[in-house]
């Protein structure tokens, strides 16, 4: 019998975690995975056609379509982390920086493309848009106001970075009164935390990850069945989110997750593998990045089905295309923004807005 082991006094001190790192790579994989379904139905342009998505049986179409809940898992993943990231800082200030030098370059140079090249190629609701609508959704959707403001959302993914930011903001609020001693103040912030996870039920998975910040408890069991139970776990939960209320799947969530952490867990150890550590590195660009890598693939799929190419080719070259070079463009925005450019932006301004305790002193 394989050996079950709940791990106790083993909780991590919020550094690199492998199998973190290859969940990342499921969760970016498997939004990639749904857009391969979601985007050949068509709804670019005015092309009259219903899309290049062959007949498929619909349990497979489910199947593809769970995809999309790769987002709990980011949610997961951020609850985990960003405690620790926190704690480690000890500043909020410092805290806010580096979450900006991690979130925001990817996403503004994207922004300002879309937002450049939109309007040329007659981008969704950029078609005759007027300059006081366009200047609204350019700062709503830069500022993540969008949903607030009831305006269109500007990239495809990046309607869960509001979250993420909402999370960071509560969360750094919470841990400021807290370490201040002002139990009575975090009182309102954990009611308006319940309530936001109420009224937002997906942002319940944010919980989970904070919960295993502060416990120790992990589920460790290795090899083959580790990995079954862990895909079984990781099914339920997907198949929760489709059929059910999230809240549903918060169980095998918290069970998928404890798998995660487990150290020598069969789960752990196939997320720890080279191939999902790369792409767990590049997640970030990969989940922002390839819905403008697929976008020009689908418009030519979507032209070629009207002139009466077969759709299982369509879709197939679209899938096998698209996935090179989601891929490769995700490793080139890696290296360019996430590596260069941020690390020009932290030389450039770490110094100016956190001096040295020497030349605070010499200023004053």
């Amino acid at each position: 019998m394989t050996p079950v082991a709940v791990q106790h006094g083993t909780k991590d001190d919020g550094g690199f975690v492998p199998s973190v790192q290859g969940l990342r790579a499921i969760a970016a994989l498997s939004v990639l995975m749904d857009h391969f379904y979601d985007m050949p139905k068509g709804g670019v342009y005015d092309i009259p056609n219903p899309g290049f998505l062959p007949p498929l049986w619909l349990w497979v179409q489910s199947v593809i379509n769970v995809g999309g809940h790769g987002v709990e898992l980011f949610f997961m993943i951020s609850g985990f982390l960003i405690p620790a990231s926190l704690v480690r800082h000890g500043s909020l200030p410092k805290f806010f920086f580096d979450r900006v030098l991690r979130i925001m370059p990817v996403f503004v140079v994207l922004h300002l493309a879309l937002f450049v090249v939109g309007p040329i190629v007659g981008y969704k609701f950029f078609r005759g848009i007027d300059p006081g609508s366009y200047v609204g959704i350019f700062l709503a959707n830069l500022f993540f106001l969008q949903d607030a403001l009831g305006l269109p959302i500007a990239q495809q993914n990046a309607w869960t970075l509001t979250y993420e930011w909402a999370f960071y903001i509560w969360f750094a609020l919470v841990f400021a009164v807290v370490r201040g001693g002002s139990w009575l103040l975090a009182v309102p912030l954990v009611v308006l935390g319940l309530a936001c996870v109420l009224h937002w039920p997906i942002t319940a998975f944010f919980c989970i990850g904070m919960l295993f910040s502060a416990i120790d408890f992990r589920i460790s069991i290795p090899g083959r069945t580790g990995l079954t139970v862990g895909l079984a776990c990781g099914a339920v939960l997907y198949a929760s989110l489709t059929l059910f209320h999230p809240f549903v799947g918060l169980l095998p969530g918290f069970l998928l997750f404890a798998m995660v952490l487990g150290r020598g867990s069969g789960l752990a150890d196939a997320l720890s593998t080279p191939a999902l550590q790369y792409v767990g590195k590049i997640s970030y660009s990969l989940y922002l990045v390839h819905p403008f890598v697929l976008f020009p693939l689908q418009v030519t799929g979507l032209k070629l089905v009207a002139m009466g190419v077969d759709r299982w080719l369509l879709w197939g070259g679209f899938i096998v295309l698209g996935s090179i070079m989601a891929l490769a463009a995700s490793a080139i925005s890696y290296e360019l923004i996430e590596v260069r450019l941020r690390r020009l932006l932290d030389q450039a301004f770490r110094g100016l807005l956190f001096p040295p305790l020497g030349k605070v002193e010499q200023s004053v």
